[in-house]
């Protein structure tokens, strides 16, 4: 009965030093992670971050909308513009094209 119980017990050590090196390599590496964070300049966090611009507004239902809305080529996003002039300007667009003027040739 004492072998048994000693070769049940050799047999799980190795599982248990393998969810023991686990659970270390999982705390150290989120230890290193909230260190990162804690050290990480606010600064250049917002670098990527593109500046609110005034043709950013709120559609009530939909959210935020960049850009003229009546424009064929928006986006309807609070991101992108749209495909052809997703940095803007709107206003000096030459791509301008409004919506239902593709196909609202008069029919006679």
């Amino acid at each position: 009965m004492l072998k048994t119980l000693l070769v049940i017990a050799v047999g799980f050590l190795p599982s248990l030093f393998s969810l023991w090196m686990i659970r270390k390599n999982f705390m150290r590496s989120r230890l290193r992670i909230r260190q990162a964070a804690m050290n990480f300049p606010m600064v250049q966090g917002r670098h990527n971050i593109r500046p609110v611009e005034g043709d950013r507004y709120y559609l009530e239902g939909v959210g935020y909308l960049i850009g003229d809305i009546s424009c064929k080529f928006n986006a309807r996003s609070g991101y992108i513009r749209c495909a052809v002039n997703p940095d803007g300007p709107c206003n000096v667009c030459r791509h301008y094209e409004p919506k239902g003027s593709a196909g609202s040739e008069k029919k006679t």
